[in-house]
C-alpha cells in the first residue's frame, strides 16, 4: 500500500511523533493507522514526543579515547535535570552514545540519529534515545558530537566538573612520552578554563578583525575625551586593543595559566617542552563542549509553582 503525505500528517497529529518515525510506522504496518500508533508506542516514540517540548539543558559531555590515543570523540547528551545527569543509568547510556560516535561516519547529528544503534541494530540511534526518554522519564537530547583523529601524534582529553566541560586537543608530535602527554593535558585544561575561540591567529578571518576594529573605533569616537586625540593615536589605540583581544581568544597567544612568571604564552610553553624533549610539536586544534552552552534555560519559580498548585496567588 502506498503511504501518502496525508497519512503521515494524520499519524503525526495523533501521536506527536516525528515525521520520519510516522512514515516508518505506516510502512511497517502497511498503512494501518491503529497498528501504526501501536508501533510508535511500542518503540517509545509517542511517549517521548510528549516530553519533547520540555527544555533539556542539563546533562553531560563524555569523552572517549582509543587505546593508542590516535582517535577520540566528544559527545554532549542533555537531560532536563542535574539529578538525572548524575544518574548511573543515564551516564551508562551516554557512554554507549560515545562508543557509537567513535565509529560513526555521519557528518551531522541528523545523520547520526538515523544510523542503526550498534547495541540493538534493529533500532536507529533516534529510536534508542526514545526508549531512554520513556524509561528515564525526562526529555533527553543527543545534541552534538565531534571526532578528532591524529595519526601523526596524539589526542589528549580532559573532563572538567564531572562532565560539565569536555576538551579534546589535537597534538602533532614526533615524540610521545610522559612529558609530552603532560603538556597536552595541561593545554586541554587551559582550553577548559579560558575558553579560547581559535587555536592561533592564522585561523581568524580578515573580516572578523576588520569588524572588531570598527567596533573599537566606534567606542573611542563615542568617548568625548578619547575622540579628541590625533588620528594616528586613535589608530594606535585600536591596534593595541585588537592585539589584546587576539591574545585572549587565541589559545597559543593566551598567557599559560601555570606560567611561573605569569607572562609565558601557551605557544612559548609548547616550544619549551618541545625543546626539552627533542620533539617537533604543533597544537593543531581543539574541541571544547560545555553542557547546555547556548541553550536558554527555563527559570523555575518553585514558590510560585507550589502556591499555584495549592490554589494560592
Amino acid at each position: 500500500m502506498a503511504i501518502t503525505a496525508a497519512m503521515v500528517k494524520e499519524l503525526r497529529e495523533i501521536s506527536g511523533a516525528g515525521m520520519m518515525d510516522c512514515k516508518k510506522a505506516l510502512t511497517e504496518t502497511e498503512g494501518d493507522m491503529d497498528k501504526a500508533m501501536e508501533f510508535l508506542r511500542e518503540k517509545g516514540l509517542a511517549t517521548a514526543q510528549k516530553k519533547a517540548g520540555r527544555i533539556a539543558a542539563e546533562g553531560i559531555v563524555m569523552l572517549k579515547v582509543s587505546d593508542d590515543s590516535k582517535k577520540a570523540v566528544a559527545v554532549e547528551v542533555n537531560a532536563e535535570t542535574d539529578f538525572v545527569a548524575k544518574n548511573e543509568k543515564f551516564q551508562a547510556y551516554v557512554a554507549q552514545v560515545a562508543e557509537q560516535a567513535m565509529d560513526t561516519t555521519a557528518a551531522d547529528i541528523e545523520a547520526f540519529l538515523a544510523e542503526p544503534w550498534k547495541f540493538e541494530t534493529s533500532q536507529t540511534v533516534s529510536e534508542a534515545l526514545a526508549h531512554q526518554i520513556a524509561t528515564i522519564g525526562e526529555n533527553m537530547n543527543i545534541r552534538r558530537f565531534a571526532q578528532v583523529t591524529e595519526e601523526n601524534g596524539m589526542v589528549s582529553a580532559y573532563t572538567h566538573m564531572g562532565g560539565k566541560i569536555g576538551v579534546l586537543v589535537d597534538v602533532v608530535t614526533d615524540v610521545v612520552n610522559d612529558a609530552v602527554k603532560e603538556m597536552a593535558k595541561n593545554i586541554a585544561m587551559q582550553v577548559a578554563a579560558l575558553k579560547p575561540q581559535y587555536t592561533n591567529s592564522a585561523e581568524i578571518s580578515e573580516e572578523y578583525i576588520a569588524h572588531e576594529k570598527e567596533i573599537l573605533l566606534a567606542q573611542i569616537m563615542n568617548d568625548p575625551k578619547e575622540s579628541q586625540k590625533p588620528e594616528k593615536v586613535i589608530q594606535g589605540m585600536v591596534n593595541g586593543r585588537i592585539n589584546k583581544e587576539m591574545k585572549e581568544i587565541c589559545l597559543l597567544d593566551q598567557v599559560y595559566v601555570k606560567a611561573e612568571d605569569g607572562k609565558q604564552s601557551v605557544g612559548k610553553y609548547v616550544e619549551e617542552v618541545a625543546k626539552a624533549n627533542g620533539a617537533n610539536i604543533t597544537i593543531k586544534g581543539f574541541v571544547r563542549f560545555e553542557t547546555g552552552e547556548g541553550i536558554e534555560k527555563k527559570e523555575e519559580d518553585f514558590a510560585a509553582e507550589v502556591a499555584k498548585q495549592m490554589g494560592g496567588n
